[in-house]
This record gives C-alpha cells, structure tokens and sequence, in this order.
C-alpha cells in the first residue's frame, strides 16, 4: 500500500499555481496543486471520506499532467500524491460507472480493437472529419478524424535493414489500431540511424489510463502481461505515445519488483534513441511548424531536448515557439471523456495560442496520440487549416526526400 510521503516536502508557497491549467481555468485554490494537496491529508487523516462529493470532485478535476512538479522550489512528487488518493476513493467508493466502462474496454485487447477499428472505418471514410464540429459529439468526430495520415508512406521497401542494437516495438492500443502510419514511420526512421527493430507478440496495452484513474490493480495485470511479452526480446523498448511511455518507465514503481525496474530501465521514447545517433539529416522539407510538448514525455519523463532535437535535424523546417507549449492540452487519457468542460476550457488557452501565432504554423507537432487528437479536434472546431502530426512523421517524410529509402 502506497502512502502521501511524496507530499512531505510542500511548503504551500504556492509557486504551484500559475502552472496548475485547471487553477488558471477556474482560480478556484481547491483546483490547484496547492489546494489539491491540503484534500489529500484531509483524506489521509480520515478528516474526508474517500466518498465525499467535493474531494472527488475537486481531485477528479486534476488532469494529472505534472507541470507543477518542475516549478515547486521543494521538490514535491505530486503525481505520487495524486496516484495514492485516485487509488484509496478507487477502492473504498469505487470508479465512476465510466471511468469502469472505459477502463473495461482497454482492458480486453478484442473490445478496444473493435472498438478502434470500427472508428478507423468512419475516419478513412471520411466521416469523421465530415461531421466535425465544435459540439461535444462533433468534437468527438474531430478527434477521430485528426488521426488521418497527412501523407502516404513512403514507395518502396525503406531503408536498408541495420544489424545495431536491437529495439522492440511498442504498439498499444490506440497508437496501434489509430496510428499505425507513426509505427511504421518509428520502424522506417529508427532503421536509417542504424537500429534493428523486432516486434513482439502478446502485448497488451500499457495501463496508464487504470493508473491515471485509481484502478492500479487493473494496471499491474497489464503490466505483468506486458513484462511477460518484452521479457529479453530487445536491448530497448521503443515507445512513440508519451503517455505510454511515462508508466512503462514507472513499472517499477507500479509493481514493485526487480523484473519491473529491470523492464522500465530498457523502454527509451523514440526522440531519445533518435537523438542518441544525431538523428541523420534528410531531405528538406519547407514548412512552418509549432512543437506542442505532451505532458507526460516533458514533466514526467523529462525528455525535453530530444524531440527538438528531431525536428532540428530535417533541413528547411521552420521551428517556432508555441507560447505556453509546456503546458496540457487537455485531453489527458479518458480525461476529456470523463471532464468534458474542463478539458475544452483548458484546450481554449492552447488553441488560442495557436491562432496567435504569425506566420500561422502547417503543422503542430506532438509524441502523444491524446494531445494529436485533442488539439486537432479543437483546430476544425476553431476553423483553422493547421494541421497536426507526430514529429517521426517529419523525419519520415523527410528520410523518403532525402532518398534515405530504397
């Protein structure tokens, strides 16, 4: 059983606060890491109930998104924090009926790939984007249709297989039934900089929205099939979803043995292993492009130069600084399905930066598949052209105009 000593070290200097999305969304203190905090030891005294409406409903409004962390001067571990009460309200009131059916679908690989597929038959039918809109349903449409590949793959056979280190692929769930265009073009652009990459059978997806929500128990099962699966089948563990990759680097943590640290110490985000070999320049690409920071790679995994890095790396592509590009956009795993108002008060900031931008950019470019969904959803409703993409995308694109392909 976990406890709240991650929380020792807050001074309530409140240094938290104008990084906290949900605190600048509704000034509220209780929305805040600060106010957030003070609940938790109400709940660890027994001072609150798991069950009590404003505790829940005040840490239910979390997005879990960690910017706080880097600002606090003390270095409070507040996601720990955080991870500890989802998990006690969790087992003592039990998941929102939602939250439970959500949970239960990613938890049955049959039911999310139905589930997916289904919704990748409207999107390359072209429905999802037909029937995009600003209205909650439309919203939903939009983030199906954000999904679409805005280029098709590369002709031919790709690069030239490299005898490197050995990475395996992990697929998950959404990336793997929405956006498999990004795996292939991780397979493509980690071949060219000299990795040979493996696939693994048995995976499951990675657990992250069961550790986001409380249910760790439902986490851990998915862990332990997922240690099961990888167990010595690469020298690395690819991942190119942050979210993915910020629990996959804690299993560890969630299971709390050595096989899980010994996992956790071999799963690499795609940009780290790129960056690891420069990554090779391509061919030029003439675009303007925003890079939006997902979460979960900047402030839990704190891999911040390399995506950058990436980008850098492909000739005639113009970087420009998205203001407030280290903060969430939202969407939050099943956040935006269970905190529909929240998560689009909080999406109304990032889409605004967006519009003020000059020149407006073609792309925003983000590693995690919730915050490409997200942010173009919110970009039809708003009626901009821009569009969205995963950063290997462009390094992809620009391997195959570079003539880095066969």
């Amino acid at each position: 059983m976990g406890d709240f000593t991650s929380l020792d070290p807050c001074v309530h200097c409140g240094f938290c606060l104008p990084a906290c999305p949900t605190y600048l969304a509704t000034r509220d203190e209780a929305d805040s890491p600060r106010g957030r905090i003070v609940l938790m030891r109400a709940l660890e005294r027994g001072d609150l109930p798991p069950d009590d409406p404003a505790l829940r409903q005040h840490l239910d409004a979390c997005l879990g998104c960690r910017g706080c962390e880097p600002a606090c001067p003390s270095g409070v571990a507040y996601g720990r924090g955080l991870e500890e009460a989802r998990r006690r309200i969790a087992a003592d009131a039990g998941l929102r009926p939602l939250a439970r059916l959500t949970l239960g679908v990613f938890g049955w690989s049959l039911a999310w790939r139905m589930a997916f597929g289904a919704g990748r038959w409207l999107r390359d039918l072209g429905l999802a984007k037909l029937l995009a809109g600003a209205g909650r349903t439309r919203f939903g449409f939009g983030m199906l249709a954000a999904t679409t590949p805005r280029q098709a793959p590369p002709r031919g056979t790709g690069p030239v297989a490299a005898a490197g280190p050995a990475v395996a692929l992990f697929r998950g769930c959404v990336m793997d039934t929405l956006f498999g265009h990004v795996h292939e073009a991780t397979r493509r652009t980690l071949t060219a900089n000299g990795y040979r990459v493996v696939e693994v059978r048995g995976q499951r997806c990675c657990g992250a929205l069961h550790d986001h929500a409380g249910d760790q128990e439902g986490a851990a099962r998915l862990a332990r099939a997922n240690l099961a699966a990888f167990d010595a089948a690469a020298d690395f563990v690819v991942v190119d979803s942050a979210g993915c990759g910020a629990l996959l680097k804690d299993y560890g943590h969630l299971l709390g043995t050595e096989a899980g640290r010994r996992f956790a110490d071999r799963v690499r985000d795609v940009t780290e292993l790129l960056a690891d070999r420069g990554p090779k320049p391509g061919g030029p690409l003439a675009l303007d492009v925003a890079y939006d920071a997902p979460c979960h790679l900047q402030h839990a995994q704190r891999v911040q130069r390399e995506p950058l890095a990436v980008l850098r790396a492909i000739p005639g592509l113009r970087l420009h600084d998205l203001p407030g590009s280290d903060r969430c956009c939202g969407s939050a795993g099943i956040y935006s399905l269970l905190e529909p108002a929240m998560s689009r008060k909080v999406l109304d900031d990032k889409i605004e930066a967006i519009h003020s931008l000059s020149p407006r950019p073609d792309l925003i470019v983000s590693g995690n598949p919730g915050c490409l969904m997200q942010i173009g959803a919110g970009l039809m409703a708003a009626g901009l052209e821009t569009g969205v993409a995963h950063p290997i995308e462009l390094l992809d694109w620009s391997y195959a105009a570079g003539g880095l392909y066969q």
